[in-house]
């Protein structure tokens, strides 16, 4: 594995994201056109019916964002002009075949200028839509490896998964690829086709029945994680991505081929600024519950690990292995994590909560700070179901009890706090798998491509990736919480 400079790597380069309004397309593309202004182009593709809809969503979603307030600050006057010469525009989806692109001219301009490819495209919710998470996930990563071996001059595809295709096993979890139609519990016939077969077969059940938009949403759901569950991952977005991997495994022919595994990703570490992040993520929700005063207990093992990675180093390490890899056949697997380099544990996370929230209290709507105090730990799910049961279900029973008494006089108190209870339990029911989780991420591969950066001079003070370098206090209690916050207030 050799390579020079990255920034030279860059320069004059075009590249293709798909996803362009995701939270990790929008950091990386922000760091190639800072640190690269010689970059030729990037084409972004997103999901719209045409151009001026792509422009509207652009402006909103991307360019309007705190993220390019350092690129603004650098560029100045110029800051438009520079971004209309150097980005183009690409309306379309990757659900569809040479990307829903419409206009001919524009996708023969991308098959002949295209150099590399990272694909970002992604829907991330655990309990999606089977039809919704089998067309971005799994077809939408076969679409993106078609497209880029009919460009002419595409030299390395970089396919963004997770690092949690690998269900709840526990242990050393190795870099190792996906093999079409392989299992986590080993169950025999898992066939991507048949999977599509399988969508249409019910939705086309669920029209004839005269099923309303809700019912079709909700028996979709169901029925992703119950094809998830029958081959061994514990929800349809990590199953769907875990197809996505073998789809592009098995159609990469001589293409070279990255496929970036990151953790739980968080907010930047350093660039453009410290603290950036957009939406509340898994344990961003548990960190603003717990500063409202609404969570009272913990669900999970306080001495597991829990990996997280900002935001900024993923992108840094699809920038290096982007450089890496070009013209280099074959398929690598990276984990971008930090269980094994740099662990951190469930129990340091809620005490750095507890100590930014006395510190730096919520401030609820009647303007006065919420006080916080240690949370209860529920190391089981036997224990957090005998907790639900004493705290909520009796309540429950006792409302049904004096609805049947009083004609139904509570029957708006007894359905909103049951459906608040079956939220809850589905909630946990999906996010179960990791706060139990026992597995570490060996990243070999990904120390291997460290190595081979600072080796061979790659800039590894602007592309740097490891985890290793990070306090969590001091990000956790300065960086990342105070991010969060922000994001929640503005």
């Amino acid at each position: 594995m050799e390579m020079g400079s990255v920034i030279q790597f860059l320069e004059n380069k075009t590249i293709l994201v798909t996803g362009a309004t995701g939270f990790l397309a929008k950091i990386f593309l922000e760091k190639i056109v800072r640190v690269q202004p010689n970059v030729k182009k990037l084409f972004l593709l997103l999901r719209a019916s045409d151009a001026k809809a792509a422009t509207h969503r652009f402006h909103d979603e991307i360019i309007g964002k705190e993220l390019f307030r350092v690129l603004k600050e650098k560029c100045g006057s110029d800051f438009n002009a520079f971004i209309s010469e150097k980005i183009t525009l690409v309306p379309g989806d990757i659900i569809y075949a040479d990307l829903g692109v419409k206009d001919s001219s524009l996708r023969q301009q991308m098959l002949d200028q295209i150099d590399v490819i990272v694909n970002l495209a992604a829907t991330t919710k655990f309990d999606e839509r089977y039809d919704v998470a089998l067309g971005i996930n799994a077809l939408g990563a076969k679409h993106v490896i078609n497209f880029a071996k009919e460009c002419g001059k595409v030299q390395v595809l970089v396919h963004v998964s997770t690092a949690y295709v690998c269900g709840e096993k526990g242990g050393l979890l190795q870099e190792k690829p996906y093999q079409m139609g392989e299992t986590l519990n080993g169950v025999a016939g898992l066939d991507i086709d048949a999977e599509k077969k399988v969508v249409e077969e019910k939705l086309n059940e669920l029209r004839a029945d005269g099923a309303t938009e809700e019912a079709i949403t909700s028996a979709m759901k169901d029925l992703g994680l119950e094809r998830a569950t029958r081959y061994g991952w514990p929800n349809t977005y990590v199953f769907t991505k875990s197809m996505g991997e073998m789809l592009v495994g098995q159609l990469k022919e001589d293409l070279p081929l990255v496929v970036l595994r990151p953790t739980i990703v968080t907010s930047t570490y350093k660039e453009p600024f410290p603290g950036w992040v957009e939406g509340v993520r898994t344990i961003d929700s548990l960190a603003v519950g717990y500063g409202k005063g609404k969570l009272t207990c913990f669900l999970g093992d306080v001495k597991g690990i829990v990996d997280v990675i900002p935001a900024d180093m993923v992108v840094n390490s699809i920038i290096v292995a982007m450089a890496a890899h070009v013209n280099q056949p074959g398929e690598v697997i990276y984990h971008m994590g930090s269980s094994m380099g740099n662990p951190l544990k469930y129990a340091n996370l809620k005490d750095y909560g507890l100590r930014y929230f006395t510190e730096h209290p919520w401030v609820n709507k009647d303007g006065n700070p919420v006080k916080v105090g240690p949370v209860k730990v529920l190391t089981s799910m036997a224990s957090f179901r005998r907790y639900m049961a004493i705290r909520y279900l009796l309540l429950l029973k006792g409302l049904e009890l004096a609805n049947a008494a009083f004609c139904k006089y509570f029957q708006g108190t007894y359905l909103d706090l049951n459906r608040k209870i079956k939220f809850v339990m589905r909630l946990i029911e999906l996010y179960r798998p990791y706060l139990f989780f026992k597995g570490v991420f060996d990243d070999m591969n990904t120390e291997k491509l460290r190595i081979a950066a600072r080796e061979s001079g790659a800039e590894l003070d602007v592309f740097y990736f490891d985890p290793k370098c990070i306090d969590w206090e001091e990000y956790f209690t300065e960086i990342h919480i105070p991010g969060v916050v922000k994001y929640v207030f503005k």
